[in-house]
């Protein structure tokens, strides 16, 4: 059986761990990112997807590689978190983030979909953030709050394909991203953890575990799975 990953941002943090889990199951991997992951054996497709026409690109060489597969798993993780708020966000600013976080997800469906046989997957990437928010993140929280929309008519549209979806929401993870996001402030990152029931981060590999669950799982088609660790709540 040809087996196929097809994930965005897969070079480090959640989606790096992710493309390790696949590949242990005997996927190949196809990665979309400006970059490439220090895997062997992962096919990279260069792709700055905050461009709008990057997927006019990408789809030939996209295609030839997802050529008579039985089983595809779309895996959205692409994503930037910027320090805006609704007070100063320019629309301009919103619109790349978008462009990113959820439209990039929406044109890579349309590529990959004609591929897809029954018993396939689209996973979303979602967030703590997609169904509350904090201050001073206003674009990802407004963004992941839309890819969660995404998901759920995914679910409907696809009705009767055979193809499943979710969106697994991880709370806060160890990863570069969250890192530079609070400028590596040790202190920041104890106070999160100590906001956490089981008092840590969360590990890439966790989220990248409740991924494969997601995939291999038909039964949660539709659903948003919270991966935080039990977050405290106030």
């Amino acid at each position: 059986m040809k087996k196929i990953l097809v994930i965005t941002g897969g070079s480090k943090g959640i989606g790096r761990a992710t493309i390790a889990q696949f590949m242990e199951q005997d996927y190949r991997v196809v990665n979309l990112s400006r970059s490439a992951p220090d895997i062997d054996g992962v096919v990279q497709i260069t792709a700055d997807m905050v461009n709008p026409g990057w997927a006019d690109a990408c789809a030939e060489p996209l295609a030839a590689e997802l050529n008579a597969a039985d089983n595809i798993c779309v895996i959205h993780n692409a994503a930037v978190l910027k320090k805006d708020s609704v007070r100063d966000t320019s629309a301009d600013s919103l619109q790349q983030v978008f462009q990113l976080n959820v439209i990039a997800a929406l044109q890579l469906n349309q590529l990959v979909l004609p591929h897809m046989k029954g018993g396939s997957s689209i996973i979303y990437v979602g967030s703590t953030l997609s169904e509350k928010a904090v201050a001073g993140s206003c674009s990802y929280v407004t963004s992941k709050h839309a890819l969660v929309g995404l998901m759920r008519a995914t679910c409907q549209d696809l009705a009767g394909s055979g193809i499943h979806t979710a969106c697994v929401c991880p709370g806060f993870t160890d990863t570069e991203m969250l890192r530079e996001h609070l400028g590596h402030d040790p202190a920041i990152l104890d106070a999160i953890a100590g906001g956490v029931t089981q008092g840590r981060l969360i590990q890439p590999q966790e989220i990248a575990n409740t991924l494969w669950f997601a995939a291999q799982n038909a039964v949660i088609n539709g659903a948003v799975l919270h991966a935080n660790l039990g977050q405290i709540e106030h």
